[in-house]
């Protein structure tokens, strides 16, 4: 992949943050790391894989890569540039040169713990230094490849966990003056009249997002706090405690409207609606997120990406506001080290520790607020973005929660798997013709699909309810026309295997045309139909063409779907989450059907990706 020029341009005041003074890092221990196999391969990070970053012309110094997530690159731009003037560069036998590329937390934890060289075809963009967003993911490799190869992580900043909540509802909860409490939220959760209870019916119910915890520092940590409100405890929590505080948990995750992957896709569709929807308060009312990620949305830059020079961010129409929940919040730190890969030559080595030391000084802490992260060091000034025009409060949060032991974070884990959100979801499978054109690595786009399809019924629990239909033309079942149904939706039970042969037959299928709207409209008839707000309602689609034999139009059918998604949002919305496959995939096509049902799409179309859209997409429900 070509390099992208360095990002030299106006600093842009971008995310991830910390609490002067204290410490306060999430971590999984190797124990719980070592049960997050579903995770494997998606880990709350962009599931494209793409390096970004660095231009790598040799300029005669030692060459020193960062992978970090996408939200440093930018910061960490400055970062090396002062070193460059920096008594800990001085100090060095010859020249460094620090090169941060954009690689998600997720997928460098996976590349780390899968052994070999570091999957890009040009060795001078293998790092040497790591900086995921958390401990966690240093955690995770420590367990599952070796100790040695993260080295010693050291946090250079942190960020603590809040709800981002659309101003206009934050001022309904009493916002800025109240104090509001995760329990706060619960009862809104628990009340059958939802936003009616404080005057705002029109609103409908009270809706929540978080993010998957076996992916997600994020998620875990707000299961982790729901577990200290309900106990009353501001630390010294146990697995006990965390067993008595199930029930408020479970009336909690029935608020969740889907669980995603990473915050940032709900707060592009949050940002979407906000821009050219009704505001956005029928996708969802509150988000659990880091402060650091509110403050880049606040921006104009919902998914924190690497913000290029020249570009513009608009700010959305109307801003989040954290809330710092008075019952305390946890804290995810982001440390760096030097890895101790193959790779890695002692002059890298030496300069990547030197410039691990110029992060703890004061110089290189001054520049971190300027992109929205808070240094630890006490001294240093928050200055002009963590105020309340950007939705942050420099005091909060006012207390912080210590990580609980690593058994307790075991029990948080396995608690959520049994009280999670239940699922209903209709997989819709494209069998069309264009579906036998290879992929590159000796399967078929059908083999894909169906491999993918399969993976995912190790996701649901035996309540989770799952259909699975087919279509093409010229073929009719008791779904309807153009459809095959290998089976209705109905609650899973011990038919996970007898399913996946089923899947498997349609390689043997009839496959003609490409009645695509058709399929949706009658997939979207039926989950609105069955749909209940105790349930993630969720159609997954698989296409890899155009549509050719629709009686419907995409207008049309955009209408329809979008019916549920105006002011309220209804109490029980029909997402939609497509997966396009193929460079002949109607990508505009199929993200407008994603986003007038609040979902989500995801582009398959590199062979060596499907498999990571399907852990992403799974990891949403």
């Amino acid at each position: 992949m070509a390099p992208v020029p360095r990002r030299t341009a106006a600093r842009s005041p971008l995310t991830t943050t910390s609490r002067r003074g204290r410490r306060a890092s999430l971590a999984i221990s190797a124990a719980v790391a070592a049960g997050l196999a579903l995770s494997a391969c998606t880990f709350g990070g962009p599931v494209d894989g793409d390096f970004d970053g660095g231009d790598f012309a040799d300029d005669g110094c030692t060459s020193v890569v960062v992978a970090t997530s996408s939200e440093k690159v930018n910061m960490l731009d400055a970062l090396a540039d002062a070193f460059k003037e920096s008594p800990e560069h001085e100090a060095l036998d010859e020249c460094a040169t620090v090169r941060p590329v954009n690689v998600s937390s997720g997928d460098a934890t996976r590349f780390l713990t899968a052994g070999g060289d570091w999957p890009d075809e040009d060795p001078r963009r293998w790092p040497t230094l790591w900086s995921p967003a958390s401990t966690v993911w240093t955690e995770r490799v420590a367990a599952a490849a070796s100790a040695s190869l993260v080295g010693d992580p050291v946090s250079f900043t942190h960020t603590p966990v809040v709800f981002g909540v659309p101003e206009t509802m934050a001022k309904a909860l009493g916002w800025p003056d109240a104090e509001i409490g995760i329990a706060d939220l619960e009862r809104l959760c628990a009340d059958p009249a939802g936003w009616s209870s404080v005057g705002k019916p029109i609103w409908g119910s009270f809706k929540i997002s978080k993010t998957n915890p076996n992916t997600s520092t994020t998620g875990l940590s707000a299961i982790l706090m729901q577990s200290y409100e309900a106990s009353g405890k501001t630390a010294d929590l146990t697995a006990d405690d965390v067993a008595a505080a199930e029930e408020f948990s479970r009336v909690f995750e029935e608020c969740v409207i889907h669980y995603g992957d990473t915050t940032g896709k709900v707060l592009n569709t949050l940002y979407d609606e906000t821009q050219h929807g009704s505001g956005g308060s029928g996708y969802v009312s509150a988000v659990a997120l880091e402060e650091t990620s509110l403050l880049n949305y606040n921006q104009g830059n919902p998914d924190s990406h690497t913000v290029q020079p020249g570009e513009t961010l608009t700010p959305p129409k109307e801003k989040l506001v954290a809330v710092y929940p008075s019952g305390g919040s946890m804290w995810s730190d982001n440390p760096v080290t030097v890895l101790g890969a193959d790779w890695v030559t002692a002059e890298q080595s030496t300069a990547g520790q030197s410039f691990i030391d110029f992060l703890a000084t004061e110089p290189a802490q001054r520049i971190l607020p300027e992109y929205g992260f808070r240094p630890l060091d006490e001294s240093v000034p928050l200055g002009d973005l963590f105020t309340e025009q950007y939705g942050v409060d420099p005091a909060g949060p006012a207390i912080t929660l210590p990580r609980p032991g690593v058994d307790v974070v075991s029990a948080a884990l396995d608690q959520w798997t049994q009280i999670r959100k239940p699922s209903s979801v209709l997989e819709v499978i494209d069998i069309s013709g264009s579906m036998d054109d290879p992929i590159g690595d000796g399967r078929s786009k059908l083999d894909g699909a169906i491999e993918g399809a399969q993976s995912t019924l190790g996701h649901f629990r035996p309540t989770d309810e799952v259909g699975v239909w087919a279509f093409t033309t010229d073929v009719e079942s008791a779904a309807g026309k153009n459809i095959l149904e290998l089976r209705a939706v109905s609650p899973l039970g011990s038919d996970g295997e007898a399913l996946r042969s089923s899947i498997a037959d349609l390689r043997y299928a009839n496959r003609q045309g490409t009645p695509l709207y058709d399929a949706i409209a009658a997939a979207y008839d039926e989950m609105s139909d069955r749909a209940e707000p105790g349930r993630i309602n969720a159609i997954v689609v698989l296409s890899d063409g155009q549509d050719t034999d629709s009686s419907i139009s995409i207008d049309s059918l955009i209408t329809r779907i979008g019916r549920s998604s105006g002011e309220g949002g209804g109490d029980s919305p029909v997402r939609i989450f497509p997966i396009a496959y193929g460079e002949g995939a109607d990508t505009g096509a199929l993200q407008r059907i994603a986003e007038a049902t609040g979902g989500q799409w995801f582009d398959a179309s590199d062979p060596a990706k499907i498999d990571l859209v399907f852990a992403s997409v799974i990891n949403n429900f």
